[in-house]
């Protein structure tokens, strides 16, 4: 996949066609991403239907609630001046939860199809359009195809790692929330809708993204589509094993609960991400001590015979 890396210099640089100083803002996408991207995903699913169901606040609350928390966090990260692994997976985490009761309230109409624990009602409000998984998928996809139409018009380019505007990141995290909210539709087709359960969903994304590695090597395929469908893919991932763990075993799950399930994968998205913070230091030094090195080393001038 593409590394979406703005810059890889360890100080400030100017970019062609913007103003002021860049500088990385973006992980490397490495296998660490990888896993780190779909535990955060699979936490967003438990941590959202923890506080909609388990809670009982509702989809229409909390969607509001979560919203507000995905934008307070990217303002963060926008106004960091360099990639921050607790910033970044802190957005990634925000849009996935907020991305979970966003497409519940799309698709779902609160019935007691959805409702745990015995539940009759859900919070204040109005509890889910009822659109239904297709209807709520084409509306999905028509918004980020609007967001890429209107990235393409605005003349940045999709290569991630040479996204070095204010204006660009915003197009990019833009993106990042309506394909997760994309990905929990497709995650909640195929655990409730398709007949594949949960394990099934599971294997099957697990397939997608199997084929997605392959066509890496195709050189007519670009790499930044390559990214983007992995990115949708591993949020029903993440959908799917959230549901496996939570629901009911006569369902499919595992039933261990909304709260028992975040506390875990909470636990592991923050170690994966003190790693990052402390690998991401450790890269940092070592190249301002090589920058230091290159600095002091004097020009060889040749001897005259």
């Amino acid at each position: 996949m593409e590394k979406p890396q703005v810059l890889t210099d360890p100080e400030p640089a100017s970019a062609p066609g913007t103003t002021g100083s860049v500088m990385k803002k973006l992980p490397e996408v490495t296998l660490i991403f990888w896993i780190m991207k779909i535990a955060a995903t699979t936490l967003g699913e438990t941590a959202g239907d923890l506080f909609s169901q388990t809670l009982k606040l509702g989809y229409f609350l909390t969607t509001v609630a979560l919203f507000a928390v995905f934008v307070a966090t990217l303002a963060v990260q926008l106004r960091s001046r360099r990639y921050n692994p607790f910033f970044y997976w802190t957005v990634i985490l925000s849009t996935s939860m907020a991305g979970t009761t966003m497409s519940d309230f799309m698709n779902r109409d609160a019935s007691a199809k959805y409702l745990s624990g015995g539940a009759t009602s859900l919070g204040w409000g109005p509890q889910g359009l009822g659109l239904g998984y297709p209807a709520g998928a084409a509306i999905l996809v028509s918004l980020l195809l609007a967001i890429f139409l209107v990235w393409k018009l605005s003349g940045m380019t999709f290569q991630i790692r040479d996204i070095v505007s204010l204006r660009g990141e915003a197009l990019f995290w833009s993106a990042i929330l309506v394909s997760n909210t994309l990905g929990t539709s497709m995650g909640d087709f195929l655990s409730d809708s398709s007949g594949l359960g949960y394990a099934g969903g599971a294997l099957l994304v697990t397939g997608l993204l199997a084929m997605l590695v392959v066509l890496m090597k195709a050189p007519m395929v670009s790499n930044v589509l390559l990214f983007w469908i992995a990115f949708v893919l591993t949020r029903p991932l993440g959908a799917t094993a959230g549901d496996f763990l939570t629901k009911p075993v006569a369902k499919g799950g595992l039933d261990l609960g909304t709260a028992g399930s975040s506390a875990v994968l909470l636990t592991v998205l923050f170690g994966l991400m003190a790693y990052a913070q402390t690998r991401e230091r450790r890269e940092r030094r070592e190249r301002r001590e090589r920058g230091t090195r290159d600095a002091g080393r004097e020009p060889v001038t040749p001897r005259a015979d």
